[in-house]
């Protein structure tokens, strides 16, 4: 059997016992005092941030803007039109681009080597230029080609080439380049044993493509598409260049017929932040409803996170 030892048996001291705390008959524990972390960066940083808002809106209050004339143009006749123009330009375009990106993202993971070489050239070229120059590019397109001949019809360029179709081209072949990639990677990130397996059924490529391969991509290039569109929304601006008459447009031939230039600013912003909140509204709900298969429990609604917010009521603690 083992010897047993003590602290003191090694021929020091014997240990001395610590205080002993009175515990009170039938009491339970002694509660810990939790002491919470000071956060003094958070202070010195919604300190700064007051600081700063504070000073941007006095700036913003002894600034020579007439506040008054905003609401007399956010809801005018010129103003209303320029908002539907720039919907329409926006929807139009953005169908555009995701045809032709559906296209050439096709083609550029075909094993046809032209194909595949011809949506490159096409990537490489739209998405290397900017915006504003395809857009005078189109506009101008008539000191290149002054008549537009194709046998059974002629007409001269300057007329057929309007502000309308020079935007919408722009804009939606420019756009047609970057959802090429959105859509190339969405095809890539579904399983090749997908492919495999509609082969192996006898489904033809044309026909896997379409019921197999990019319902399952969805998932992936409706994110990205949503802030294409909402991008497409602000960027569709540009087209006030070529005298396409948009919001931005119509607020620039206001203002400079009555010098308003920041009140009409102002109203532009206004129509851009509320058409992209709705939009972003309808990408959420969309994004949504293509995570059926990817999520156990798909997120809340915008509703739903409201109503949590503001009637949540914090049940009392039960006391025992």
């Amino acid at each position: 059997m083992a010897p047993s030892f003590d602290k003191g048996s090694a021929g020091g001291p014997p240990a001395e016992p610590g205080p002993q705390v009175p515990v009170a008959p039938g009491a339970g524990p002694v509660p810990i005092k939790a002491i919470p972390v000071p956060h003094y960066g958070r202070w010195i940083a919604a300190v700064a941030v007051i600081a700063v808002l504070a000073l941007i809106g006095i700036a913003f209050s002894n600034a020579d803007i007439n506040y008054g004339v905003i609401p007399d143009y956010l809801f005018s006749d010129a103003i209303l039109e320029g908002v539907k123009n720039t919907v329409v330009i926006t929807v139009l375009s953005m169908v555009l681009g995701l045809v032709l990106g559906v296209m050439f993202a096709v083609m550029r993971l075909s094993e046809n080597p032209v194909t595949s070489t011809v949506a490159w050239l096409y990537i490489w070229f739209f998405r290397g230029t900017p915006v504003l120059v395809q857009l005078l590019l189109w506009y101008n397109l008539a000191l290149i080609f002054p008549t537009f001949d194709i046998g059974f019809y002629s007409e001269p360029m300057t007329e057929l080439m309007t502000p309308f179709l020079a935007a919408l081209l722009g804009l939606g072949i420019n756009e047609g380049a970057y959802m090429a990639e959105i859509v190339r990677a969405g095809i890539q990130s579904v399983d090749e044993g997908q492919t495999e397996a509609s082969q192996a059924l006898g489904m033809s490529g044309s026909l896997t493509m379409r019921r197999i391969v990019l319902p399952q991509a969805m998932r992936v290039i409706i994110p990205p598409t949503g802030n294409e569109f909402i991008n497409m929304l602000k960027t569709s601006s540009l087209a006030s260049v070529i005298t396409y008459e948009e919001v931005m447009r119509k607020s620039q031939d206001i203002y400079s017929r009555n010098l308003a230039t920041m009140e009409l600013l102002f109203v532009a912003s206004i129509w851009y932040l509320f058409l992209t909140s709705v939009f972003s509204v309808g990408q959420y709900y969309l994004e949504r409803h293509y995570a059926k298969g990817s999520q156990r429990e798909l997120p809340p609604t915008v509703f739903r996170k409201i109503r949590a917010t503001v009637f949540s009521v914090r049940r009392p603690a039960v006391q025992r």
